[in-house]
């Protein structure tokens, strides 16, 4: 008897050794806490409105006539909800609808200001009672930049240049009388200006050579005005289109130095769809290799990053010209029923991983990358905000920026992660997704994302420079990863207090359910 309890207590050690009996993985993530350089800038996470849809019109401008609560026309639960979500900056007035958008049509009584046609998007009828002035006190009202994209592709330099003065000019001229005649005697001092969008497609078809060209001419004619220096957007490239930046980049450092500073940043857009354009995905009816694939494709804005930054560092190694990501997200087929030209589409667990996914990415190349903007805000792609009529929807999207606006302009800190690898079908990603910061108090915050479809992560965190004395967070997440929030329901999906992070030993472990966001603040 006492020889079989031994061979038995043998030939169980080996099987715990050999993993003969299933254990968890345990990822290791050690963050260095005292040796961050670069800064997370916080238009990282910066957001996209476009005449487009009901992004604008329902969703965030109802008129001042309405019945909807608004102040001046703009809703106030939306700037309520923009205001708690913390949005740093907002781009307008598109898009593609930008180059074909004549500023001084959207000035002046509403009553008098001519209408056209929103030929990209629908061929609805646009009339222009939204305009600068609306636009700006939007930002106003919510406390963030405005950015303001500029016609490259139909407009005239005299017209941007016209538009820069109005916005920005505090000296007399027919232009700021105009301005004032409008009820705006001080200037607004915007900063950031888009030279064109998409300028190789819908913003003109223009190759890489002629557009340098263009917008070069096009930024000399705007003026900074008193303190306020521009920071003027170049139309750069979309996914794999390394010829743009690599002709971009070329042309730029061939500039004298003294004559670069006509640029400060170059776009990159790339939108993730889960099968190809042709056959995008439902937004809300998809099986778990769709959202496997969703997720692995949203992965490989890191590779383009890498490879548009190793670009630009070739031109410019001393990163004098930011990269922008103006235009990220999902792009899914239009919700049944709705215009094809609209994008409505509905949001659910798998937007939340993808917006947790790439706002890591973006964190962690903060060394260049300086902006970002998800498309849409409201109405339109993965928004943060659904509208209809008096009735608002908030996004799980939207609970990711909340929870995630706490790096905002904080020190993103290095990290080593060791991870489990995740298989489904021919695919292979890695299990999390990691960011980390300091912020100005010393706190620090750790944002991670489990991609595991079925399974649980345990992952055992240390950090150097730092002994974590309390933690506590938040968590994104869903027994259904088709779940969404909807009008007239309570939502199945918002922020709630994280339980699975414990202190041992000046360690922090961490137990993340399947397909879940956690943002961790440690002290």
């Amino acid at each position: 008897m006492k020889r079989f309890i031994v061979c038995f207590a043998v030939m169980f050690f080996l099987c715990i050794q050999t993993n003969l009996f299933p254990q968890d993985f345990v990822n290791a993530l050690v963050i260095h806490a005292d040796k961050g350089q670069d800064t997370i800038s916080r238009h990282i996470y910066s957001h996209f409105s476009e005449h487009l849809g009901h992004c604008i019109y329902e969703g965030l401008w109802v008129g001042e006539k309405s019945d909807i609560p608004n102040i001046r026309g703009i809703r106030k639960d939306v700037t309520t909800a923009l205001k708690e979500m913390g949005i740093p900056s907002l781009r307008w007035p598109g898009g593609c609808f930008a180059d074909e958008y004549h500023w001084k049509n959207g000035i002046g009584p509403k009553e008098t200001r001519p209408a056209m046609i929103n030929s990209n998007w629908g061929a609805v009828t646009e009339d222009n009672s939204f305009g600068t002035h609306e636009f700006l006190d939007l930002c106003e009202q919510i406390k963030c930049e405005p950015i303001i994209t500029g016609n490259l592709g139909s407009g005239s330099v005299e017209e941007m240049s016209q538009w820069v003065e109005y916005i920005n000019s505090d000296n007399i001229s027919p232009i700021t009388d105009l301005r004032k005649k409008n009820r705006r005697e001080k200037a607004w001092h915007v900063k950031f200006w888009g030279l064109g969008n998409e300028s190789w497609g819908c913003g003109g078809n223009m190759n890489p050579d002629y557009y340098f060209n263009l917008a070069n001419r096009y930024s000399t004619f705007c003026r900074d005005y008193g303190d306020n220096k521009l920071f003027r957007i170049a139309s750069g490239a979309s996914d794999v289109n390394f010829d743009w930046t690599e002709t971009f980049m070329r042309m730029w450092a061939a500039k004298p130095e003294g004559t670069r500073n006509n640029v400060n940043g170059l776009s990159l857009h790339y939108y993730t769809v889960c099968h190809d354009w042709n056959q995008k995905g439902s937004a809300t009816k998809f099986d778990k290799s769709e959202m496997a694939l969703t997720l692995y494709k949203t992965l490989q804005m890191d590779d383009f990053i890498n490879k548009h930054s190793a670009i630009m560092d070739k031109y410019d190694p001393q990163k004098k010209v930011a990269l922008i990501v103006d235009e990220w997200g999902d792009w899914f087929d239009v919700e049944p029923g709705t215009n094809p030209g609209f994008l409505f589409q509905q949001n659910t667990l798998r937007d939340a991983l993808v917006a947790g996914i790439n706002l890591n990415i973006f964190n962690n190349h903060c060394d260049r990358v300086k902006m970002a903007n998800i498309a849409q805000l409201a109405n339109v792609l993965q928004s943060v905000i659904l509208t209809r009529g008096k009735d608002l929807v908030l996004t799980p999207t939207y609970y990711i920026f909340k929870m995630y606006k706490a790096h905002q302009d904080a020190l993103m800190l290095p990290y080593e992660l060791s991870c489990a690898d995740l298989k489904y079908d021919t695919l292979t990603m890695k299990a999390l997704s990691v960011s980390a910061s300091k912020d100005k108090s010393g706190k620090i915050h750790i944002s991670l994302v489990n991609l595991d479809i079925e399974k649980k992560q345990v992952v055992e965190c240390r950090m150097t420079g730092k002994i974590p004395v309390s933690v506590k967070g938040e968590i994104v997440t869903s027994k259904e990863m088709n779940a969404y929030n909807d009008f007239g329901k309570s939502p199945l999906i918002k922020a709630e207090k994280f339980e699975g992070a414990k202190l041992n030993n000046g360690k922090l472990n961490i137990e993340m359910p399947p397909l879940s966001v956690v943002v961790l603040e440690v002290d």
